[in-house]
């Protein structure tokens, strides 16, 4: 026996958006006679469940709303009779009806009890899938390698654009704050990955202690860059014997009078757990060469269509002080600290490719499907998530737009049993796998 309690909401949504029930034996709990003309559109987002239904009841046609429950008497738990987006009801879909419901007026509103109506093949598909899930890493993984290279890719590619239209959100939110300057999002997201998981939050606080009027005075010079920056995260306060790091200080002292700068609420960089070719030190001496040897760095992302042509962009290293540190306090031998090709590909997948999505889709100057073009030629990323995946069915993720969207998949659909608004899920509970 299957029990309601094991069920989800989402199920039916399915079982009466795919007609996955004997709807021509169809009566409302009262024994009327149903048809149903139009089951309705989908609704996604607040309100009935689903839109502009036709219904015809005891040979009288309604057109409304229909809301679908597990128990008639979730309608009152969920309070939909002081909801006045729920007057337009025509039919309530339940698996059990326990409850009559009733409108303002005191006329009781149609219901339709499914779990007599249902196909037992649907049912044992669903069950398949979605019970048990807590010894599975993921709900259908006995049969993820039975999916096709082609339903794969499709729906891999759409929750990739579901991650990409998330992170839009907030560089949106970011575009506000900064009164639509797209060059100082680009560059506080820059500085934010440059810090990679241990300093994101220290060097975006950077990034937003500097009007970006500020950078675009100075960028010019590199020497004036690096003060700027490093006086800005707080890493000229000690008092160390060392020119490079006295000159620095008083350029610094000069630009914060200048500028009136203010880095109270900069969050400090840390060393600790980072190799010394992360350190913050290198990190920004390699910013600041990038924006000071790279004119009119925003356009020429904007207008990248390759891999290559970022790569190149970001060939920058650091300036020629830190060829021979790590510190500011100890020297080593000379070696060129350029960003590596795997740093970069971080800086692709986590700001370029969706800084450039965002801008393109809001100015429509161009297709957006060029972010896609730049992603896919990026080797996935190696983490367990992908890996995991990988294990499943070898070869599903190729680039890192699948490794994006597996992340994607497993957080937002997997974890959460959302298995009926995926459509591997789907594929699987119709039997077309």
């Amino acid at each position: 026996m299957f029990y309601i309690y094991l069920m989800q909401e989402d199920f039916l949504h399915y079982i009466w958006k795919f007609k996955k029930f004997d709807f021509g034996k169809s009566k409302t709990t009262n024994n009327s006679e149903i048809s149903i003309l139009n089951f309705g559109i989908h609704n996604y987002n607040s309100g009935p469940d689903f839109f502009n239904a036709k219904i015809e009841i005891d040979q009288q046609v309604w057109a409304g709303n229909v809301e679908i429950h597990l128990k008639s008497s979730d309608w009152y738990l969920h309070r939909h009779e002081t909801d006045p987006n729920y007057d337009n009801v025509i039919l309530h879909v339940v698996w059990e009806d326990d409850v009559e419901i009733f409108r303002k007026d005191n006329s009781a509103i149609p219901t339709l009890e499914l779990k007599n109506l249902v196909h037992p093949d649907s049912l044992n598909k669903y069950k398949s899938l979605l019970l048990n899930g807590s010894r599975k890493w993921i709900n259908c993984e006995k049969d993820f390698h039975l999916f096709d290279d082609f339903t794969m890719n499709n729906w891999l590619e759409r929750v990739y654009f579901e991650r990409l239209e998330k992170k839009s959100i907030r560089i949106m939110e970011m575009l506000k704050s900064t009164e639509n300057n797209w060059e100082e999002v680009l560059f506080i997201l820059l500085f934010r990955n440059f810090g990679l998981k241990i300093n994101a939050d220290s060097f975006e606080s950077i990034a937003n202690s500097i009007h970006f009027k500020v950078i675009q005075k100075v960028r010019n010079n590199s020497f004036k860059m690096e003060a700027l920056i490093y006086g800005q995260a707080g890493l000229l306060n000690e008092n160390i014997d060392q020119a490079y790091f006295a000159s620095l200080k008083d350029e610094y002292q000069f630009l914060k009078k200048k500028f009136i700068l203010d880095n109270s609420s900069v969050i400090l960089p840390q060393y600790f757990r980072l190799r010394p070719d992360n350190f913050p030190t290198i990190r920004l001496s390699q910013l600041a060469q990038l924006y000071t040897n790279v004119p009119k760095l925003f356009s020429r992302i904007i207008d990248s269509r390759s891999k290559e042509e970022i790569y190149k962009l970001f060939s920058s290293a650091t300036s020629e002080f830190w060829e021979t540190h790590y510190t500011f306090k100890k020297d080593h031998k000379e070696r060129k600290k350029k960003l590596t090709q795997s740093l970069i590909d971080l800086l692709i997948i986590n700001t370029i490719v969706p800084f450039k999505y965002c801008y393109l889709k809001e100015t429509g100057e161009k297709d957006t499907s060029e972010a896609l073009n730049i992603i896919t030629q990026i080797k996935h990323e190696k983490n367990s998530i992908v890996d995991n995946f990988n294990g499943l069915r070898s070869h599903t993720a190729t680039n890192s737009c699948h490794s994006q969207a597996l992340v994607q998949l497993k957080s937002e659909y997997c974890d959460k049993n959302a298995c009926l608004k995926c459509v591997l899920g789907v594929k699987l509970i119709q039997g077309l796998v």
